[in-house]
């Protein structure tokens, strides 16, 4: 049985850290938060990892990860590039930012031939969380026309940042561990002890710490990939007033197929903690994360030995 492949969504732009998050040191020996993410997923059984990245900076996140990842796996690079549109629609002069991650994954439908995990380039996400999927992806099938999906499943009090608002997929899971439905939240806040999203009027409401969110952490089979590509052109019509800012994103076909009956999503619940690299002061909490997890053991001081 051949390994899945891990794709790692590293083309975002980064406006609030005021850098290439992506490739920016957090360990005791200069790793990056990828770094860790490719250990575990290679500790777990997978086998060639797919980076996604912009043209602008190609030179730099290569020159990062050739030495250490792409000596131990096989690696293969595609770009997100805002052209990458269907015959007959443009790029609106003004669109700055990458079409989102939905785009960016079907964009692999070159490279990928078989089950595949999706994660974010600047999350740390926890070794079990990858032997989740790892176990998922190893009998993953779909059935009856019916997509097969996985997700890892956080805690929303696990994953969030004490210096700004964070993007989340809020789900509705059964009792037995089923995807209802998945809702991307784009101001989720910490205030004080309390938790709580902003309404489209403004106003905040509040949501339960322990409430199951999605940190772009998927399982899929390699049919989805034609799927979010035909479902493209769908967005961008629906978009014809918002199309220099509105967003392609996972969470939301993954929504519609599962709204439609035409997914089975299985929710993997982790009490794994999430950090991550949105903000210039979110370094810091990254650097001290894995300094614990580095004195506790569960990294070697120098992760590649290099």
């Amino acid at each position: 049985m051949s390994k899945p492949t891990l794709v790692v969504m590293a083309a975002g732009i980064g406006s609030r850290y005021g850098g290439i998050k992506q490739i920016d040191p957090v360990g005791p020996s200069g790793e990056i938060l990828l770094d860790y993410s490719a250990y575990d997923a290679l500790r777990s059984g997978f086998g060639k990892i797919v980076f996604i990245i912009r043209r602008e900076i190609e030179e730099a996140f290569r020159g990062r990860v050739e030495p250490t990842i792409g000596r131990r796996c096989e690696v293969q690079y595609v770009q997100q590039s805002l052209d990458a549109v269907p015959e007959g629609f443009g790029v609106p002069p003004a669109r700055k930012k990458p079409w989102g991650t939905a785009h960016a994954v079907f964009l692999c439908k070159e490279v990928v031939d078989g089950p595949f995990a999706v994660i974010n380039a600047d999350d740390f996400y926890g070794r079990t969380s990858f032997k989740s999927l790892r176990g998922y992806l190893d009998d993953a099938q779909d059935r009856d026309g019916t997509f097969s999906i996985s997700i890892i499943g956080y805690r929303l009090k696990n994953t969030l940042t004490e210096h700004g608002h964070v993007s989340r997929g809020v789900c509705t899971v059964t009792s037995d561990g089923h995807l209802v439905n998945i809702k991307e939240q784009k101001r989720v806040k910490l205030f004080g002890s309390a938790i709580k999203y902003a309404e489209d009027n403004g106003s905040w409401t509040k949501i339960p710490g322990e409430t199951i969110v999605s940190m772009n952490m998927w399982g899929f089979t390699p049919s989805i990939l034609g799927e979010l590509e035909a479902r493209f052109a769908r967005f961008l019509r629906a978009h014809t007033g918002d199309i220099e800012t509105a967003e392609y994103l996972l969470p939301d076909v993954v929504g519609e197929l599962v709204r439609e009956k035409e997914a089975f999503v299985r929710v993997f619940p982790t009490h794994e903690r999430w950090f991550g690299v949105t903000y210039p002061k979110d370094k810091a909490t990254a650097q001290q994360a894995i300094g614990e997890l580095t004195r506790r053991g569960v990294y070697p001081e120098d992760l590649w030995g290099t």
